[in-house]
């Protein structure tokens, strides 16, 4: 019969040792790696978003500049709006302008002197008055106390800080009330003089500089690379530039045409693209060499402009044929209209590019497109007088500020 078999040396508990913590080491690693896979997986929810690659972590929510936040579930082009709070008050919007962190700004013209906040929820946050004194923030050599008209507003790329424009000032060494029709020569005549700027610090909510573009400014726009701020003036038919190193008015560029009105800007912070509404054109601004490179066609009257988030077509709406138009920025050539409603006012495009959607001034409807093709997803009654409108990224909400005195936010379903 054979024997018991060896006993085991101490050499070969050794071994078994090191084999099995080798295994152990190595289920781990499999383990820690699915896990960062996983974890990756979840962090790209909320507004961040993955590259792709296994393993490589989403970029963090809180590194995505504000204007590229998205709400969580579908993209905005499937989903349905539908009235979910009109807000009164002391109150006469011209504009709307949500900032993407959770707030969102109302602009009250002469006729509230004020800029009303809220939250994204619809809660009043404060209302900021438009009167400063023009010798606090260097524009005058004695106390200067005016008031002035605020019409359109932007935030800067990191939403650190909010500028409007004012139609008109009102006080002391002020001209007379700016007109709808006005050319430079009339507008000289008239008596008219230079509007300001304002810049509000967005964590304190108050007004912390001005600065003094040109006569009647209505859009204000900022380069997504932070660097400048722009303003369409009304009456001078030009456009200021404003350094955001300095706030100081560094550049005009001259004879875009009758009404410049709305701006956008390229994403590579190279050209601004300006709505000249006394006009049928676009006119395309070379922000290096502060010039007018050329002018893109697109029918009468266009009033406000957005960018799809790539910058490659750019979508027009046009005041006196009531249209949106998208224009191929590759050939500036229109590539597809569709009539919306009478008076086509002001645009905004969903953070996620899916989804445009236009007030309608004299049918009061709001009108959502499909931006692929500019098929229409939904017209909506609105108050009387809809004239403007944004897209918050916190909440994938749509505000429309009513001219008559409310502020409808529509919630996407």
């Amino acid at each position: 019969m054979p024997g018991p078999p060896p006993r085991p040396t101490e050499r070969t508990f050794l071994i078994r040792r090191i084999v099995v913590a080798s295994i152990a080491v190595c289920l781990l690693a499999l383990l820690w790696a699915g896990g960062s896979t996983a974890l990756g997986a979840l962090r790209s929810d909320g507004g961040g978003s993955s590259s792709g690659d296994a393993g490589e972590e989403a970029t963090p929510a809180s590194t995505i500049p504000p204007h590229l936040r998205v709400p969580d579930g579908p993209p905005a082009a499937e989903r349905t709006l539908t009235v979910a709070e009109t807000i009164g008050g002391d109150i006469s919007p011209k504009s709307v302008v949500a900032s993407n962190t959770g707030l969102v700004f109302a602009q009250n013209m002469m006729y509230n002197h004020s800029v009303t906040v809220y939250s994204s929820e619809g809660e009043l946050v404060t209302t900021i008055p438009d009167q400063v004194d023009l010798a606090e923030f260097g524009a005058a050599d004695v106390p200067t106390v005016v008031q002035g008209a605020p019409v359109e507003g932007a935030l800067t790329p990191d939403a650190s800080h909010y500028w409007i424009s004012n139609y008109s000032m009102y006080g002391p060494g002020q001209g007379p009330e700016g007109a709808d029709e006005c050319t430079p020569e009339s507008s000289v005549a008239s008596g008219y003089t230079n509007s300001y700027l304002y810049r509000i610090d967005t964590d304190s909510l108050a007004i912390d500089d001005v600065v003094e573009v040109g006569m009647v400014p209505k859009y204000v726009s900022t380069t997504p690379d932070g660097q400048y701020v722009l303003a369409s003036n009304w009456c001078s038919w030009d456009l200021s530039i404003v350094s955001t190193e300095t706030n100081e008015l560094v550049a005009t560029v001259p004879n875009l045409g009758r009404y410049p009105r709305g701006i956008v800007v390229s994403p590579d912070s190279r050209y601004a693209y300006v709505a000249v509404m006394g006009e049928s054109h676009i006119a395309k601004v070379d922000l290096e060499s502060r010039t007018i490179v050329g002018t893109i066609e697109v029918g009468r009257g266009p009033r406000h402009v957005v960018l799809d988030p790539e910058g490659r077509y750019l979508y027009a709406s046009l005041n006196q044929l009531g249209e949106v138009v998208k224009v191929d920025l590759t050939t500036d050539q229109v590539v597809a209209s569709v009539p919306t409603g009478s008076e086509a006012r002001s645009l905004a495009i969903s953070n996620d590019g899916t989804a445009l959607y236009v007030v309608n001034y004299e049918s009061n409807t709001v009108t959502a497109l499909r931006a692929s093709d500019l098929g229409v997803l939904q017209n909506i009654e609105t108050g009387v007088h809809p004239i403007g409108i944004t897209y918050d990224g916190v909440t994938g909400d749509v505000w429309v500020a009513i001219y008559t005195g409310q502020i409808l936010r529509l919630s996407a379903a």
